[in-house]
């Protein structure tokens, strides 16, 4: 990861996607262009093989269509608009800007590597593997394999993965001991059964709800000196408490806002 002098990283969630529809590539180019540090995605993997930006199981809610991805090939996958769930009323809206294919079809997670390879500054990725799967571990074998492709599966890695599965991490770790990962949790429960096996130099990886509800969990990672990466921030009172605990990395909904925030608030 690459860490900034005196703030955190800011990772866009999903892309921008407070303005434009999740894990579309429209998303992640206004991103970038808001300035963000960073990607944020979820992956799972289709049936031929194929790892997509998709953070649902199933299609309802961002295709209208209740087909599972896991079931479905990438060419499948690509007869569905990801895009216009996000303004239903544009058709009616004669002032609405035209839905691009840029936004409307399935990103996969070759393409977002892509771009974040061929920009003109660097980009880091929060790679998030999906759990229950159907396809188990092969998952994250697949996303190491790709990494390795663009020869990101070492120390210099742009990339790093995360999970709200410990096991899932240490699959990671296994294929490519190098990479730093992340273990997601979002609620009291959970932390306290994952912080077990929080191995170390893994990065706590907590919801902002879950710091909000419970500050003393923030401050006794901060004491420990645990790198801590946040999901997901999007008001200045959520930043601010980010910045009290020395947070490192910021995953945001709203990267231009976020970015313009740290500014403000200057070194």
């Amino acid at each position: 990861m690459r860490k900034l002098d005196g703030r955190p990283q800011v990772v866009a969630h999903r892309g921008a996607s407070a303005d434009l529809a999740e894990h579309t590539l429209a998303a992640y180019v206004k991103a970038l262009d808001d300035g963000a540090e960073g990607f944020e995605c979820d992956v799972r993997l289709t049936a031929d093989g194929h790892l997509v930006c998709v953070h649902d199981r199933n299609l309802r809610r961002v295709a209208g269509n209740a087909g599972l991805v896991s079931t479905m090939t990438l060419e499948q996958l690509n007869q569905f608009d990801f895009g216009s769930w996000k303004n239903p009323w544009a058709e009616l809206d004669d002032e609405a800007p035209d839905v691009t294919a840029d936004q409307r079809q399935v990103l996969t997670l070759r393409t977002l590597l892509e771009i974040a390879r061929d920009y003109h500054r660097p980009i880091d990725l929060a790679i998030e593997t999906k759990h229950p799967t159907r396809y188990a571990g092969l998952i994250e074998r697949k996303v190491v394999q790709l990494l390795a492709e663009f020869g990101w599966a070492g120390t210099d890695s742009p990339a790093r993965i995360m999970s709200f599965s410990p096991v899932a991490l240490t699959r990671i770790q296994k294929h490519a001991p190098q990479l730093e990962v992340v273990l997601l949790t979002d609620n009291a429960y959970s932390w306290r059964l994952s912080s077990g096996v929080l191995a170390p130099g893994w990065i706590a990886g907590p919801g902002i709800d879950l710091l909000r509800a419970n500050p003393r969990l923030g401050e006794r990672l901060k004491r420990r000196r645990r790198r801590i990466h946040v999901w997901t921030v999007n008001t200045p009172e959520d930043l601010d408490l980010c910045l009290s605990l020395g947070v490192e990395a910021i995953i945001t909904d709203r990267p231009r806002d976020t970015i313009k925030r740290l500014g403000e608030l200057g070194p």
